[in-house]
């Protein structure tokens, strides 16, 4: 119940009053210690008694976003909904600046641009000094003018979205608001008389350019300018936009073009790395293939010989070695007691040799003894 809107109250802008501040500020604004202990139960009358309160402005601080008793206090002038008078009254005060802070600030949020523009631009001739808390809970100097300002040409103002107003020129032209008046103005006329007073005929037209030169802003034009500016705002931010939009074009279709190329180029490296693989793998299996089939033999002949040789040697009985030393020491002999194929006359010639060769016809006894016995033992005989 105390957090909703007053029955009597009428919608803003078509919508609640309390929707002018956004969902998470206002769930945080209704779970404060300030909102439930300060701001309940109270009236158009006693809001101006915590109003007078008031010693800073801001939106929200610290960690986990705590909103300010000035947005408490903004928040429960949305859900009353005061009358304009009491409004019109806080914006007046000129004992309690954050009094009139609080009422230019609910104006801005719920009043029409011409009730916006009429009570809220003669502030900017207050220059008094104002605490502003920030977001890290730091607080900064700034003055009544300034917040003024911001109230009318910024879209955000304590952590809120202001709502969209009609530039000055454009209510002028319609007629519904007149001319702004600088309050120096009036001083800067008396002063530009004095001066024409005193200056000859001749020289009053020269001085008057002079002095609409430096006198500064004039409405005109500065309605002019504001529409010049606007004019040439919007000018560029249509060649912006219609810039940016064929960047982007571009810079897709550049970055297709470009995935494009990539694609083309994995393929062909895959085509060739698979063509060398495959290449590289059939020359590995044609190698290992062939060195199998040489394994293959190698075993195969192997084997062969071990079963020829194992073969060979059950036949002869175990007998092989011993006729083959003995094959290898004396050759057969045929029944004449030649050698194989040999003819005896060869065969006598060679057994002279052989004495003779051994030493056993040597003339001395002795030294032919010793030589027969020589031979017995497979010695070579004395040479004497």
């Amino acid at each position: 119940m105390a957090n909703r809107t007053d029955p009597s109250a009428k919608s803003i802008r078509g919508t609640n009053p309390q929707n002018l501040i956004e969902k998470i500020l206002r769930s945080k604004i209704y779970q404060s210690t300030y909102w439930k202990e300060q701001c309940f139960g109270l009236t158009a009358e006693t809001l101006v008694d915590k109003a007078m309160e008031v010693e800073h402005l801001g939106g929200t601080y610290g960690g986990n976003r705590k909103p300010t008793p000035f947005m408490c206090l903004v928040m429960k002038m949305l859900q009353i909904q005061p009358e304009k008078e009491i409004v019109i009254e806080f914006i007046k005060n000129e004992d309690y600046k954050y009094v009139r802070i609080l009422g230019a600030f609910y104006l801005r949020l719920t009043g029409s641009d011409i009730d916006i523009y009429r009570y809220l631009e003669p502030l900017y001739n207050d220059y008094r000094k104002l605490r502003q808390k920030l977001a890290d809970g730091q607080f900064a100097l700034t003055h009544v003018d300034e917040v003024i300002d911001e109230l009318l040409t910024k879209d955000y103002s304590c952590d809120i979205a202001m709502p969209r107003i009609k530039k000055r020129w454009t209510i002028e032209s319609l007629g519904a608001l007149e001319p702004r008046r600088s309050a120096l103005e009036e001083d800067f006329e008396e002063e530009e008389e004095k001066e024409d007073n005193d200056q000859p005929a001749d020289e009053l037209e020269d001085r008057t350019h002079e002095k609409d030169y430096y006198r500064g802003r004039s409405p005109t034009r500065e309605r002019d300018r504001d529409r010049r500016r606007d004019s040439h705002r919007h000018r560029d931010r249509d060649y912006d936009r219609d810039y940016d939009r064929d960047y982007d074009r571009e810079r897709g279709r550049g970055r297709d073009r470009d995935r494009d190329r990539e694609k083309e180029r994995d393929r062909d490296r895959y085509r060739i790395r698979d063509d060398k693989d495959y290449g590289r793998d059939r020359e590995g299996r044609e190698r290992e293939r062939r060195d199998r089939d040489r394994d293959r033999g190698r075993r195969r002949s192997y084997s062969r010989s071990r079963s020829r040789s194992r073969d060979r040697k059950e036949h002869d009985g175990g007998d092989y070695k011993k006729r083959r030393a003995r094959g290898s020491i004396s050759p057969r002999r045929h029944g004449d007691g030649a050698e194989d194929g040999e003819p005896k006359k060869k065969k006598e010639k060679r057994e002279k040799k052989e004495k003779k060769d051994d030493g056993t016809d040597h003339p001395d006894p002795e030294i032919a003894e010793a030589n027969k016995l020589r031979a017995s033992l497979g010695l070579k005989p004395l040479k004497v």
